[in-house]
């Protein structure tokens, strides 16, 4: 009697501990899924707005001119949307552990092993992640990078201390011939006219050192290379017209600082009067007057060189007025 009064109770220990460790299986399984639905909410609820504007870009600059600058910007806040997804749902399971293993006494827990969904998933969902965004990586990558065989416009940029040149081809490459040229000055701030709806390729070197040409609104940043080295870069259109300032982002001298140029993007028949005022001998302020723009940058002002008071070339003659 006593012992089947020991295996009964028994018994009744071993089920009334199974169905408590079918409980905790099922709350945990529902915690879990409560996780995933608010990471799968957060998702929707950022790809439902415009995530760039309400998150500031996600330190991204925004205000893009070019395809080739949306393509970036959009393959940026996607990554940031899946980053913070992935975020969201590490940072619940760790809250979650916090809270359901905390220490509630003396007696250990059930020590595990091992757990071959847990294992599979902290090691496959990892690949998957970063397989996905290298792929988009460098589909975009390669689309932004891709240069035609005859854009509609060349400009070579030509890069020296402190100061930028842009010279309008009619080719690619150092063969092609210079039809006209914009010389920056330390008393003028050089304009690089382009039109819109035109494919446009960049042609840059430099005369000295290491520069960077940089448009912020067209989202390239490419450096400008002495000797031999010509970096190239082309945008397919520029769909808005206005005036941008342009910088050396590289560390180059002095007066790095103030190695400043402004794009002026004007309409397709706007560029062609410019050019033609150009090749009529006009100076770049005369040839924009010409065509209703203002004369000189309005985004940026020259440096103040200083030549006149306690410089080392207090005599210097002034450098002009632009060309």
């Amino acid at each position: 009697m006593v012992a089947r009064s020991s295996e009964v109770r028994s018994s009744a220990v071993r089920h009334s501990a199974s169905r408590g460790a079918g409980g905790r299986r099922r709350r945990g399984a529902g915690r879990l899924a409560g996780l995933g639905l608010g990471g799968a909410a957060l998702l929707v609820l950022l790809t439902g707005c415009d995530v760039g504007k309400t998150f500031d870009g996600f330190g991204w600059p925004q205000g893009g001119i070019t395809p080739e600058s949306h393509r970036m910007y959009d393959l940026w806040i996607a990554s940031c949307i899946a980053a913070l997804a992935v975020g969201v749902f590490v940072w619940g399971l760790i809250f979650w552990c916090v809270i359901r293993y905390r220490k509630r006494g003396n007696e250990l827990p059930v020590q595990t092993r091992y757990n071959l969904p847990m294992e599979f998933l902290y090691t496959i969902a990892p690949i998957l992640v970063v397989s996905v965004l290298f792929y988009y990586t460098a589909v975009v990558q390669t689309d932004v990078n891709k240069e035609s065989k005859n854009p509609d416009v060349t400009v070579e940029v030509v890069a020296f201390k402190w100061n930028w040149q842009f010279n309008y081809r009619d080719g690619q490459g150092r063969d092609a011939n210079t039809i006209a040229s914009t010389l920056g000055t330390s008393e003028v701030i050089p304009v690089l006219v382009l039109p819109t709806g035109k494919s446009i390729r960049f042609e840059e070197t430099s005369r000295d050192v290491v520069h960077s040409f940089w448009v912020p609104e067209l989202l390239f940043k490419r450096d400008v290379m002495p000797g031999i080295i010509r970096n190239s870069f082309e945008v397919s259109s520029i769909d808005q017209e206005g005036a941008y300032v342009g910088r050396c982002a590289e560390l180059c001298g002095s007066y790095h600082a103030f190695m400043n140029f402004e794009l002026r993007v004007v309409s397709p028949e706007k560029y062609e009067q410019f050019l033609a005022a150009k090749k009529a001998g006009k100076s770049t302020q005369e040839a924009l007057t010409a065509i209703g723009e203002k004369p000189y940058a309005e985004t940026t002002v020259p440096y103040d060189t200083r030549r006149t008071k306690n410089n080392f070339n207090q005599t210097a003659a002034s450098a002009g007025t632009g060309s």
